[in-house]
């Protein structure tokens, strides 16, 4: 699994617990898998500007055709926030037709990336999502 650097966001010194959010696309078709992953890095380039982000990684998988995030919020609020983003909202229709999607998210008090990203790799290999 290839995974980008951390991306630190706006909220990235702040302490307390923070909610990981885990995304995973399944590309139906290794021609798709190309524009959904460069759809990723724009969305990515937000991130600096996203109140209640607190960093960030994309991930790809790309024999199995799978990409997605592993991102870190201060608070439920900041991550739907994200979610309904007129970009993002442009992302999904564009590309979650053509993909299997699945998420999850969890609190946790430790900030450790190593840990959260430990976590996060155990669930993407728990059960891939198929398109």
């Amino acid at each position: 699994m290839l995974r980008s650097s951390w991306r630190a966001g706006p909220a990235s010194g702040s302490g307390g617990p923070v909610l990981v959010s885990v995304t995973e696309f399944t590309s139906s078709t290794f021609l798709r898998l190309p524009g959904i992953a460069r759809a990723a890095f724009e969305l990515r380039r937000e991130w600096p500007r996203l109140d209640g982000a607190v960093g960030m990684w994309l991930w790809a998988a790309p024999l199995s055709r799978r990409v997605g995030s592993v991102s870190l919020w201060a608070n439920e609020e900041a991550m739907h926030g994200f979610v309904r983003l007129p970009a993002h909202v442009a992302v999904m229709r564009e590309h979650g037709r053509s993909a299997a999607v699945r998420a999850t998210r969890w609190w946790t008090d430790g900030h450790d990336q190593a840990d959260i990203w430990r976590d996060a790799q155990r669930w993407l290999i728990s059960t891939p999502s198929q398109p």
